[in-house]
């Protein structure tokens, strides 16, 4: 069956890093857009970044433009999200998806997406 499952949540301090890892398994990663999502208490769960099957595009949310990098590696099926200059305002859950919708621009709807993780906390305090 499909599983996504995310790694390398933590608590940190702003202005730290922290590199969050999503390994695939279950379907053909190398096929499907793959993007990071998160969910603040009390907000709706957003895209923080995407990107195509080959890692040639991506896109991001304007918020962590500069400071985040999302990229895969096919041969691992991992997803990674490599986040710098973290905020306070960047605590929330952190998902990775899955979708097989291949489209420009890339996908940033959460019903879009056909699979999920359980999520990774991330935790910036000020």
């Amino acid at each position: 069956q499909v599983q996504l499952v995310e790694s390398g949540g933590g608590s940190v301090q702003a202005g730290g890093s922290l590199r969050l890892s999503c390994a695939a398994s279950g379907y053909t990663y190398s096929t499907y857009s793959m993007a990071w999502f998160r969910q603040a208490p009390g907000k709706e769960r957003e895209a923080v970044a995407v990107i195509s099957p080959g890692g040639g595009n991506n896109r991001y949310a304007d918020s962590v433009k500069g400071r985040f990098t999302i990229s895969r590696d096919n041969t691992k099926n991992t997803l990674y999200l490599q986040m710098n200059s973290l905020k306070p305002e960047d605590t929330a859950i952190y998902y990775c998806a899955a979708t097989s919708a291949f489209r420009w621009p890339l996908p940033i709807r959460a019903d879009e997406y056909n699979y999920w993780g359980q999520g990774t906390q991330v935790t910036v305090s000020s």
